[in-house]
């Protein structure tokens, strides 16, 4: 895979520096652009994806301060380093209060260069990462949500809830999207800018979950060669996302309900109480009532966890959103695998509709991908689905297929699909479908493909 090429601009009136620092960053492995003055400059940037800008600070007509502010003007955000002569380092602070990243003094040490070149290609990796997982889970929260009454009462909830430090516990079965409503609930609160850390409390040990929750001091336990500071303590000011909650024992119930209480806790093999400022968002796709009748979950800590409850719909109760979910998919599925799919046709949507999802939003995305990946495209096709899809639309359909009919009706369509890519030709079609010719013709004759 082509790997990527970072791009900086030099702008720079000085032919003889803008060729030195050309020089030195492209033997570094760097694409590199030069202006001679801030008008090219700005021009490129209007051009150019660009990773990095080295400004001069002193230029004739523009000087590196105007180029700036104009640059922030126009909405570039590109990273920036003023370079600068002994009698300008004052001009070239002020650019820093104007949000340049920093400045090289001339003249300037090629290895200099080079580490603040890539101290700054570092901070714009940052910049772009977050923006993208922003960008990513604004889009994966948008699709979660969609258009159905159900969801957007349960954001409504949310969204009121974001604004206090009370415990909210999410309510719904596996993959109805819990995690993200609890990365949208930390999103709008004032938390924002603090950590977000979860934790799957599913096949935790009660040792390791408990080490993972609340840190241990060295020598706590055989292994334990140095303290460790667990997930509360590193989220402080932030929040703590426990999902599956339901399933955590009941000495870890107990210290997870002191620190409720409390906003205290204790290492473990530590006997000095830490105090931390947390919200806590939990998850359950469990019945927490019944584990309390059975007194398998504590009704204190129930009760602790249960101050605001927002129940996430499985998808069969918002079917409205299965077309956008899928579309969703596609796109995304498509765009990995460069499959090129345009979208599908209404036969596949239509079965996608009658299908129950007991895996919810998680199940139609692995639907979605798989048949990304085995179909041919342009269109995702009702043969591209799963059998047991097809045979769910069928029976919602009122024809009472069995499940080896739905299986022959699916491997009928196939076949047929195949052929019309082969133009017919049998021993073309079994290769594609990894069949001996004799087989490919008997299973024509019994399924009837026409």
């Amino acid at each position: 895979m082509e790997s990527f090429i970072e791009t900086i601009l030099v702008i720079d009136d000085d032919a003889d520096i803008g060729a030195v620092l050309k020089d030195r960053l492209e033997s570094l492995g760097y694409r590199v652009l030069a202006a001679a003055n801030g008008g090219e400059g700005l021009d490129l940037l209007e051009s150019q994806s660009l990773q990095l800008v080295l400004l001069d600070v002193e230029m004739p007509g523009m000087n590196g301060l105007e180029v700036l502010k104009e640059m922030r003007k126009r909405g570039h955000d590109v990273t920036v380093i003023m370079i600068t002569a002994y009698g300008t380092i004052e001009r070239a602070v002020q650019a820093m209060k104007e949000g340049a990243y920093d400045f090289i003094p001339k003249p300037f040490e090629p290895d200099h260069v080079a580490l603040i070149v890539e101290k700054a290609l570092e901070r714009e990796r940052l910049k772009r990462g977050v923006d993208v997982l922003t960008e990513e889970m604004s889009e994966r929260y948008h699709l979660v949500v969609g258009k159905s009454a159900p969801m957007k009462q349960a954001v409504e909830v949310s969204r009121k809830a974001a604004g206090s430090s009370s415990t909210v516990l999410l309510l719904g079965e596996s993959g109805t999207g819990k995690e993200i409503i609890a990365r949208a609930i930390h999103n709008w609160s004032g938390r924002r800018d603090k950590p977000f850390i979860a934790i799957n409390c599913v096949g935790l040990s009660k040792e390791l979950l408990e080490s993972e929750l609340f840190g241990h001091e060295k020598g706590a336990f055989t292994g334990a060669s140095g303290l460790k500071k667990g997930k509360l303590e590193l989220a402080h000011g932030g929040t703590v996302f426990l999902d599956e909650i339901g399933d955590i024992s009941t000495e870890i119930q107990t210290k997870l309900l002191r620190f409720l209480q409390e906003r205290e806790f204790d290492r473990v093999g530590g006997n000095k109480p830490i105090y931390v400022d947390v919200r806590i968002i939990a998850a359950t796709s469990r019945d927490l009532d019944v584990a309390v009748q059975q007194e398998r979950f504590r009704e204190d800590l129930y009760y602790r966890l249960n101050v605001i409850p927002v129940l996430l719909p499985p998808l069969r109760e918002r079917r409205e959103d299965i077309p956008d979910l899928a579309s969703y998919f596609l796109r995304r599925f498509s765009a990995q695998t460069k499959k090129g799919f345009t979208g599908m046709t209404q036969e596949t949507q239509d079965k996608l509709l009658a299908y129950n999802w007991p895996g919810n939003v998680r199940e139609l995305a692995n639907v979605i991908e798989r048949a990304v990946v085995l179909g041919q495209g342009p269109e995702l096709n009702p043969y591209d689905l799963p059998a047991k899809i097809i045979a769910a639309a069928q029976s919602a359909a009122g024809d009472r297929f069995s499940y080896h009919q739905a299986v022959d009706e699916y491997r009928r369509e196939l076949i047929l699909k195949t052929l019309v890519e082969t133009q017919g030709n049998r021993a073309a079609a079994a290769k594609m479908l990894g069949l001996q010719r004799t087989y490919l013709s008997r299973l024509i004759k019994s399924l009837r493909v026409s």
